[in-house]
């Protein structure tokens, strides 16, 4: 099968076997190869622009809200002070965006491994590629994995934003890269990583929550809707060093003012508690690690 075939893109892979999800296309903007992936922009004709990366949709414009909120503030709001977050992976800028919102960080650093994304989500997509911009992030071009090695006790929540476990990001999903992320965090820190989809990767969904309950006291799988990604949903896999959390009780609640400013579209307290309400069989799957 042809990925753009008749003015239409259809994302095909082996994570989702036997379905396909479509865009139609107006226009490609990029079609190019970095050293790491190739990477392609098209404005689409329902979807606004969509990052296209090895032939996997990263984030459409129309929903790529649901996704950045989620994955930032189910940990954000789940600490009691996150002072200093490490982003690895999202060269989009969209998880940065929403980071730098929560007024009680203070500092972000960033870690993208290939700056072929990041040129060209500033240049095509700029409503993502702001957070680059905000003056507490500081962003490195470099192998997130290797930078975690680094760096020991400096952060209070590590958020991992990668593409699927194939190509560059394929590190991101083993029990090393957890263990890396626990030395990294200070104590009482919260992880929060990209966890795939219960409908057709409950295999890797099984083995992330398992290898992040070997290094965390407190594990959670959580999830969100965003129409764009296969079957509608994708999942976060958490942990915290404090043996106490709940998840499902977020520390920080914003008032309807905060959220206004903050522009918050998806992401409230009522769906951060409901996002760890798992289905039956997730439930079963799942039981022998989630703690709290």
């Amino acid at each position: 099968m042809d990925a753009m075939k008749k003015g239409w893109f259809s994302e095909i892979g082996d994570l989702w076997p036997g379905m396909v999800q479509s865009l139609q296309v107006n226009e490609v903007l990029l079609d190019e190869k970095s050293k790491l992936q190739s990477i392609q922009v098209l404005d689409t004709k329902h979807h606004g622009r969509a990052l296209i990366l090895d032939g996997v949709i990263q984030c459409t414009e129309f929903d790529e809200f649901s996704y950045q909120e989620m994955i930032s503030f189910l940990p954000l709001c789940s600490h009691p002070n996150p002072r200093k977050v490490l982003i690895i992976g999202g060269g989009d800028g969209g998880v940065a965006r929403e980071v730098v919102k929560h007024p009680g960080v203070q500092e972000v650093v960033q870690v993208e491994i290939d700056q072929g994304v990041v040129d060209a989500s500033k240049k095509h997509l700029p409503n993502m590629s702001c957070g680059f911009d905000h003056p507490k992030m500081t962003l490195h071009i470099e192998d997130g994995f290797a930078y975690m090695g680094q760096h020991h006790q400096e952060f209070d929540v590590i958020i991992t934003d990668s593409s699927d476990p194939e190509g560059p990001a394929e590190s991101l999903f083993g029990e090393k890269y957890f263990e890396l992320m626990k030395s990294a965090l200070r104590p009482g820190g919260i992880v929060c990583s990209q966890g795939e989809t219960v409908w057709t990767c409950m295999h890797l969904v099984h083995k992330m929550v398992s290898d992040c309950s070997r290094h965390f006291p407190s594990t959670a799988y959580a999830y969100a809707s965003v129409p764009t990604y296969p079957t509608g949903q994708i999942g976060f896999v958490l942990g915290s060093l404090d043996p106490k959390i709940d998840f499902r009780d977020p520390s920080k609640v914003f008032t309807s003012e905060e959220m206004e400013k903050m522009d918050l579209k998806y992401y409230n307290e009522n769906v951060h508690r409901a996002a760890f309400a798992l289905p039956t069989f997730v439930q079963k799957k799942l039981s022998p690690f989630l703690k709290k």
